[in-house]
């Protein structure tokens, strides 16, 4: 195959395979008397292998590292871990995929969103040393697990019973009703069983969070999404509930 009909089946400029050439990272299996590179089926898988890398971030002189192996066990290998790599960022980009359709529909229909809707499929593990030092690694590591054990559908239900609370929070919160109202008491209960999903608040843990909703500006952006005063009326109203509730 010559440069031409590989730059065109692979998707990549005659330009840049000349320029793998000329650094030693793909050489033509021979060249004609006019120039003209040509190539074999090793260097095709080569070349596979190379844009496999590319696509995963990996500098060039990396690569080169990689794919100079003689060993085809070796290479299997190293494949084997890429295709776990690329099979990982297939799922990661269909979850944001997902969230930029959920966007649409949002701002298409003026259905409500949350922010952790947002923002589902982005990286979250910047925020983990936060998580863990305000409420230990056992919290985070069981409530990682209890989420990952819904299952995409159970993880929709769970998000959309989340909204359908914080919508009839925030109705209340504009019809200005007390925290010990009756209906919003109920929703708060609802409030603490959604939470418990996760980890079973006790008072004083559940006032926490309760406080946290309205002071930290994260939290607080994500309640009063769905009207002004909606984190303050649920900070109240959770204070009245865990009243009732033993550490």
């Amino acid at each position: 195959m010559d440069i031409s009909e590989l730059s065109r089946l692979a998707g990549v400029s005659s330009r840049t395979l000349r320029h793998y050439d000329a650094i030693g990272l793909l050489p033509p299996a021979w060249t004609t008397p006019d120039g003209r590179r040509h190539y074999d089926e090793p260097g095709l898988l080569r070349l596979q292998h190379i844009l496999v890398l590319r696509e995963l971030d990996v500098p060039l002189e990396t690569i080169a590292s990689i794919v100079d192996t003689d060993d085809p066990a070796l290479t299997a290998s190293f494949l084997r871990d890429h295709h776990a790599a690329l099979l990982a960022r297939r799922d990661r980009y269909a979850a944001l995929a997902e969230t930029v359709e959920t966007t649409l529909t949002h701002l298409e229909t003026g259905l409500p969103m949350t922010a952790a809707d947002m923002f589902e499929g982005f990286d979250h593990h910047r925020y983990e040393p936060e998580a863990r030092e305000r409420w230990g690694d056992d919290a985070v590591e069981t409530s990682a697990a209890a989420w990952a054990s819904l299952g995409v559908e159970g993880q929709r239900r769970h998000q959309a019973e989340h909204t359908a609370i914080a919508e009839k929070v925030a109705r209340l919160a504009a019809a200005e009703v007390s925290p010990e109202d009756e209906e919003l008491q109920a929703l708060i209960a609802r409030h603490h069983a959604w939470v418990s999903l996760f980890w079973t608040p006790g008072r004083e843990a559940y006032e926490g969070l309760g406080r946290m909703y309205a002071e930290d500006p994260r939290f607080r952006a994500t309640y009063d999404k769905f009207g002004d005063g909606t984190a303050e009326l649920l900070r109240d109203a959770i204070a009245v509930y865990a009243s009732g509730l033993s550490d």
